[in-house]
């Protein structure tokens, strides 16, 4: 009979039961984050903190130079709208592959609301976004001195009618931005530019009442900077409303397959191109939809 007290087996073995080793808790925490982040989740936060920080650099530095009598207004209020239009465009090609740029949190909530991205990966993707425009912010804050409150918004008029203006600027560019990078019958080449040309078109005409910000980073980063807080909760509430609506609202009138007819026409890159077959139609809708955009 074996001496229990002498062996230096464990005791498990010597009772014929298998010695698993017990988990390291480092090690389950890591594995539960590759299963709750993929592989390549970390470039897609890099290229979102990239990208906010050069949105919010373009489009705050634009800004501040239209309204600073120190530098002559170099900037026409104008070109400041038509500025932040063309940064958008610009990074929805730069990293849109990588991590759908969307630079916006209000953008990241409306799109999980719809199902089209991971509720998991919302919070870090708006704490990247609000790195990004964090640091765009103090960065125009030593570039540009001595302008004061560089890219803040605030109400022009009623805190009120600022608060309309957001939401209804943000749905028109959310619902634009739903249309092509979700539905896999739109044209997604043109994303970049139809979200681009959204946000400056819509940025001309809020720029004069709410400031035309859209984005809850794009006026908390330059607000925390300049330490001006003033109406802010318009600028965060207004802009998930409007995304919120604006997502949904695609979704109801998104166009099924089985709604086509055979033999529809529709108008692509303004060529007229014979539309498609039902089983061709049912596997367009199988597919994922598309890296989302903006």
């Amino acid at each position: 009979m074996a001496n229990l007290t002498d062996t230096t087996e464990p005791l498990p073995s010597i009772l014929g039961i298998p010695n698993t080793p017990k988990p390291n808790m480092y090690e389950v925490i890591w594995k539960s984050l590759e299963q709750q982040y993929p592989h390549g989740f970390f470039k897609k936060v890099v290229a979102e903190i990239i990208a906010t920080y050069l949105m919010v650099f373009v489009t705050c530095g634009s800004a501040a130079l239209s309204k600073s009598e120190e530098h002559h207004h170099t900037v026409s209020k104008l070109g400041a709208s038509v500025a932040g239009g063309l940064i958008v465009t610009v990074m929805i090609y730069a990293v849109g592959h990588i991590s759908g740029a969307h630079m916006n949190p209000a953008v990241t909530l409306a799109f999980a609301a719809v199902r089209h991205f991971p509720w998991k990966q919302v919070p870090i993707y708006a704490a990247a976004q609000l790195t990004g425009a964090i640091s765009a912010s103090f960065t125009l804050i030593v570039l540009l001195h001595p302008i004061e409150n560089v890219g803040t918004t605030s109400p022009s008029e009623t805190e009120i009618q600022a608060l309309i203006m957001e939401i209804v600027v943000t749905f028109s560019m959310m619902f634009v931005t739903s249309a092509v990078a979700t539905d896999t019958k739109a044209i997604g080449e043109l994303a970049g530019l139809a979200v681009g040309s959204a946000v400056c078109i819509t940025s001309i005409l809020a720029g004069p009442i709410s400031g035309g910000s859209m984005n809850p980073v794009r006026t908390i980063g330059p607000a925390i900077a300049s330490g001006y807080y003033k109406a802010i909760w318009v600028y965060v509430i207004g802009p998930i409303t409007g995304t919120l609506m604006g997502a949904w609202s695609y979704n109801l009138i998104r166009v099924t397959h089985n709604e086509n007819s055979t033999h529809s026409f529709s108008f692509s890159s303004g060529r007229l191109r014979r539309g498609m077959s039902t089983n061709t139609e049912a596997q367009v809708a199988s597919k994922e939809p598309p890296e989302l955009l903006v």
